[in-house]
């Protein structure tokens, strides 16, 4: 009976996935949750089938070229695929899956979440709770904005955006949508679609960014798009970060042009513009839109399922290369 294949995993895994990856395959798998730098990715590698890895792991087309030839397979933990270099895996014959369609229902609640923050100021009542300043009660203290009845612009209406859209009829918005074409009537469920998605920008109390990270899409949020916002809007992204122009977006607030800012995804993330972390109405998280325990189960299955078809001759169900 041939051995089970040998996977690196480069980071820590939630139990469950670590349990079935060690069950079916020869698993290194990473307690310290250490991160690998590329060198030492490339030694680990050395007598491996595949590598389980996550954006914090830096494919680059040099990096896949200097691969050992054991290695057949990338797994990413993630939709995401900016961290690796697909054309060189293509190139390479290197087979590269991701986890689509997992992460919809966790992301579009993160963004109702943040829509919610950002309407009722509730990471700043929190603040001011816990140090101890509870003031007197008074009529025009801490007031935010309601949500019910608002008019919610979706850049993007794929999964998570129509999930979110789905969420955000309980509170009786008016949902405007700009896609890269319109939706069928029936995933349309009433939505208000724009062609021109300039032109939606004058109807939002809320925008969403939910596209995926293009070059078409780098920017979008621009200065120019930032002005055309109602001066009682807020940006929502949980998308990916170069979609907004950080830069113009900390100049937006510190002028007043829109309401405030709920991110759960940077351009340079880790590293968040300061003028970000500076401004009282931005809520700011840590990129954890797909951060539930049964989410990231989900992923880690489907990068094993993935896997398993590799290695039984088969073709992955998400594959990108």
């Amino acid at each position: 009976m041939a051995e089970r294949p040998i996977v690196i995993a480069t980071r820590k895994l939630p139990p469950a996935v670590e349990d079935r990856l060690s069950r079916d395959y020869r698993a290194a798998l990473n307690p310290d949750d250490s991160l690998y730098e590329a060198e030492a990715l490339l030694r680990a590698a050395e007598g491996a089938d595949a590598l389980f890895v996550l954006p914090s792991e830096k494919l680059t087309a040099d990096v896949i070229g200097r691969l050992p030839a054991s290695i057949r397979a990338v797994a990413t933990f993630s939709v995401g695929h900016e961290h690796i270099d697909l054309p060189a895996a293509r190139k390479r014959g290197l087979v590269v899956t991701n986890t689509p369609d997992v992460l919809t229902a966790a992301t579009a609640d993160l963004a109702m979440l943040l829509i919610l923050t950002c309407a009722r100021r509730t990471f700043e009542t929190q603040d001011i709770l816990r140090a101890g300043k509870w003031p007197r009660m008074a009529p025009t203290w801490m007031l935010g904005t309601d949500v019910t009845g608002k008019h919610l612009g979706i850049f993007g209406m794929g999964r998570i955006g129509r999930a979110l859209a789905q969420r955000a009829r309980g509170f009786d918005m008016t949902i405007h949508y700009h896609n890269r074409s319109r939706l069928p009537a029936d995933l349309e469920a009433g939505a208000i679609y724009h062609a021109d998605a300039d032109e939606m920008l004058d109807h939002c109390d809320f925008l969403s960014l939910n596209s995926p990270a293009s070059t078409e899409t780098h920017h979008w949020l621009n200065a120019d798009r930032l002005a055309r916002l109602p001066d009682r809007a807020f940006v929502i992204n949980t998308s990916r970060g170069p979609v907004i122009d950080e830069a113009a977006l900390v100049a937006a607030l510190q002028e007043g042009q829109i309401a405030g800012a709920g991110l759960d995804v940077y351009e340079h993330e880790p590293q968040i513009h300061p003028g970000l972390i500076a401004q009282k109405n931005t809520y700011l998280l840590p990129h954890i839109g797909s951060a539930t325990i049964e989410t990231r189960n989900a992923m880690g299955f489907k990068c094993l399922d993935n896997l398993d078809a590799v290695f039984a001759g088969r073709e992955p169900p998400n594959r990108l290369a």
